[in-house]
């Protein structure tokens, strides 16, 4: 893991990186593989929430993404790195039957794109539907658009491609699949995911606290409405 200077008051925690040039400061050993990755930031990402609401980090913002962790807003970078530097995350939980911050979503399993989807994990579209319903998801960043979770927990070997020609509008809802993601659209938009259901709920409010009703680090169920 390495943590890089980003302007006068950001660092980010990049932890699927080769070792570190002059002038950067290593943290724990990043694993090579995406899964290692993923799980690597999810437990940065809380041990630095953690550290910040127990006074011991300052930051405004602390923002995981695939393989980084950002955090914005810190007064003293240098003093911040070399304090993270002398830290370790505790290995992210796994999600489970006793994970406090479940979230369950409704999801009519009726996508356009599940036959695909079963051609490529080689199975028909029923064991699709079972196997993403008993998955604990989990929510490992947000992007792309407001409310926009990136949710894993499908083994590598599920990952699947985009389509070839993104669709001009996804409606608002659709749960989809696509590398070793999933995730609803909160809003219409283009998209070239694989559709593989559809949802009620809503995702995304201003008026709410947070507005994203997904936020890094929940469980995520996808269960057969």
């Amino acid at each position: 893991m390495r943590i890089r200077p980003v302007g006068a008051h950001a660092l980010l925690l990049d932890c699927a990186a080769p070792a570190p040039g002059a002038g950067e400061t290593r943290g724990t050993r990043a694993a090579g593989d995406p899964g290692a990755g993923a799980g690597l930031v999810e437990a940065w990402r809380a041990e630095l929430w953690r550290r910040r609401e127990q006074g011991e980090l300052t930051a405004v913002e602390i923002v995981p993404a695939a393989t980084t962790v950002l955090l914005d807003g810190v007064p003293d970078p240098v003093a911040t790195a070399a304090r993270i530097a002398g830290w370790a995350p505790r290995p992210a939980a796994p999600a489970g039957p006793t994970t406090a911050d479940r979230i369950e979503v409704p999801v009519t399993y009726d996508g356009a794109d599940l036959p695909v989807v079963a051609g490529h994990w080689g199975v028909d579209v029923a064991t699709v539907v079972e196997r993403l319903a008993r998955t604990a998801f989990r929510v490992a960043f947000c992007g792309f658009a407001p409310g926009f979770a990136y949710l894993t927990g499908l083994p590598a070997e599920l990952a699947v491609p985009r389509l070839p020609n993104p669709r001009p509008r996804v409606p608002a809802g659709s749960v989809a699949l696509a590398g070793p993601y999933a995730g609803i659209y909160p809003a219409a938009s283009p998209g070239g995911w694989l559709l593989v259901g559809r949802t009620a709920m809503a995702l995304f409010d201003v008026r709410a606290d947070p507005p994203a009703r997904l936020t890094p680090g929940a469980e995520v169920r996808l269960v057969a409405a």
